[in-house]
């Protein structure tokens, strides 16, 4: 049976409204569309770490309650486990600062068994970290070697702005190992300095692979493949309560979608037809839009429900 593996950070989300804090729940870019891919009935496992405190304790119980085994999350006795916080404004978009206590980044997992075909997600600052960077790109190009699918959400935050020319080969790599890359205009305005979808893809992305997912909050997704494929998919209105795990979960949708359609590593390598790249930017924006709908950083589990039975 086909898996996706996860590897990324954890942490507990607090979402404030109005300074008043109104959520607090296990996330973490990856780690959201784990949550969200294993209620939907797909067979998960994530690469992490935490420390060994209260709050490192919710997020491994949180991980084994919704069916995704937790033995790959290091656990470390003299860390503490990182804290986001996350400020909505009018629009329930959301600003956000991070607290992170550990001692030293390290990364010592127990590597899970890759398959042909299974999917691996990774992306965020974790993909280019410097301190773990060894162990992140060992996995992945391992991975790749199994014939796994790798896909990359770049989600790199102003915060980091500062050190985009120290990861710039970091960030390289991970364009040449991945087979899909997701980014949205924020991302690559803070990189490149370049919003044109079209632009970022033949001067930064098409050299190291053909498969780019531009996205851009409200506006049209755009999707560029192989053969010169290139199209946008509008937005549907969506009636917002936070836009926290929005990113994370259209990335669980079109992951749900490459394993419901049977879509392979050849198969996209081959290039996918239109219909099949509606099918999957449609369960990406489904997944999206519940997540909107909600405080969650993750579908609910009714909803994961009825995407099981498109699994049978």
């Amino acid at each position: 049976m086909r898996k996706v593996i996860g590897i990324g950070e954890t942490v507990l989300d607090i979402i404030f409204r109005d300074s008043q804090p109104v959520s607090a729940l296990p996330g973490g870019s990856t780690f959201n569309a784990i949550i969200s891919l294993a209620r939907s009935g797909v067979t998960t496992r994530f690469i992490s770490e935490t420390g060994n405190d209260h709050v490192g304790s919710i997020i491994t119980s949180f991980l084994e309650q919704n069916g995704c085994p937790a033995t790959s999350v290091s656990i470390y006795p003299d860390s503490k486990s990182p804290l986001s916080l996350a400020f909505l404004n009018e629009q329930n978009d959301a600003d956000y600062v991070f607290y992170k206590d550990h001692p030293n980044d390290r990364l010592d997992f127990v590597m899970p068994d890759i398959q042909a075909d299974d999917i691996v997600l990774f992306g965020s600052y974790y993909a280019l970290n410097p301190v773990i960077r060894r162990q992140v790109y060992e996995f992945l190009a391992f991975a790749r070697e199994q014939g796994a699918i790798l896909y990359y959400d770049v989600n790199f935050r102003a915060a980091h702005q500062s050190e985009v020319v120290r990861l710039r080969s970091n960030l390289l790599e991970n364009f040449e190992l991945a087979d899909i890359v997701r980014g949205s205009s924020e991302d690559f305005e803070v990189l490149f300095r370049k919003t044109d979808a079209a632009a970022i893809y033949r001067s930064e992305i098409m050299f190291y692979t053909h498969r780019f997912i531009y996205t851009r909050a409200a506006e049209p997704i755009e999707v560029f493949s192989d053969g010169g494929f290139h199209k946008q998919y509008p937005v549907a209105p969506v009636q917002t309560v936070s836009t926290v795990g929005a990113g994370d979960n259209f990335n669980a949708g079109l992951l749900f979608g490459l394993i419901r359609d049977g879509i392979t590593r050849q198969q996209l390598e081959q290039g996918l037809s239109e219909q099949q790249w509606d099918r999957l930017i449609a369960s990406g924006q489904a997944f999206s839009a519940e997540v909107c709908a909600s405080l969650q950083n993750y579908v609910s589990p009714a909803f994961g429900d009825a995407r099981r039975q498109e699994l049978l």
